[in-house]
């Protein structure tokens, strides 16, 4: 038995039930839990260490509308369309207005960083691209149900960062109203992508072997974001070994 096959249930659940064993897989999953964000939220990391995850979140940050896009190419239904796409407009804003995008390289700018250099994406951790780039395959290959259960992730998503605002405000200069407009505007946002994600996929999941998957899609998606960070404190926490290709903590700092 793998690792996704393990815990699977005997029997359908009510929907009631469904949501609890999703619930449960953030709560024993989620990346809150990692020693990086501890370490980022508690103040304990080094400018460097900041901004090698702005940089390596950048990557994520970008590749989500991508990831949405090639949910939409293979949505059959036009109501569904006009309900996901929003996911696309709130990363990438419009011509005018920044979207998520735009924020976090407000947030790159605030810690001494070239929004040019993180826009390249030059310098991201090749496990960073490895994680991400298969999360976006994921969600382009695999079955509707599995692609939008990847997405529950953002249940668990406002509380990680209501404690990112209040740790990083508590803890670094560069923190600010303008720097982490990012966070708070996700804490706006998330709540009805989640509910609607949720609520489809418990109407969608009304058989055992669509709930294993659906829940098994959800693990992934924890591996996916755990995977970001044990890069990230491989390469630049303990033991500090950088693969080639990953930024020298000197490329694109303009403070």
């Amino acid at each position: 038995m793998n690792e996704f096959q393990s815990g699977v249930q005997s029997e359908v659940q009510s929907a009631a039930e469904f949501e609890g064993r999703l619930r449960q897989i953030g709560a024993e999953r989620y990346h809150d839990k990692h020693p990086f964000h501890k370490l980022l939220h508690g103040g304990g990391c080094t400018e460097i260490q900041v901004r090698a995850w702005v940089i390596n979140r950048f990557y994520y940050q970008c590749s989500i509308p991508k990831k949405d896009a090639a949910f939409l190419s293979r949505c059959d239904s036009a109501d569904l369309r006009r309900i996901w796409r929003s996911r696309v407009e709130d990363h990438d804003g419009d011509v005018n207005e920044g979207g998520g995008i735009r924020r976090w390289l407000k947030l790159a700018e605030s810690v001494g960083l070239d929004p040019d250099f993180v826009e390249s994406c030059e310098g991201v951790l090749p496990a960073t691209k490895f994680a991400v780039d298969a999360y976006v395959r994921f969600v382009r290959d695999m079955p509707l149900l599995d692609a939008m259960a990847a997405s529950l992730t953002e249940l668990f998503a406002p509380a990680i960062h209501a404690n990112r605002i209040e740790g990083l405000l508590a803890n670094y200069d560069f923190a600010n109203e303008n720097s982490l407009a990012y966070f708070k505007q996700r804490l706006k946002e998330a709540p009805k992508d989640v509910a609607f994600g949720l609520d489809w996929v418990l109407r969608h999941a009304d058989t055992l072997e669509k709930q294993d998957a659906a829940a098994n899609a959800l693990i992934f998606k924890t591996d996916v974001l755990w995977s970001q960070l044990d890069a990230l404190h491989s390469a630049y926490v303990d033991p500090g070994r950088i693969p080639p290709g990953g930024w020298d903590g000197r490329l694109g700092v303009v403070a």
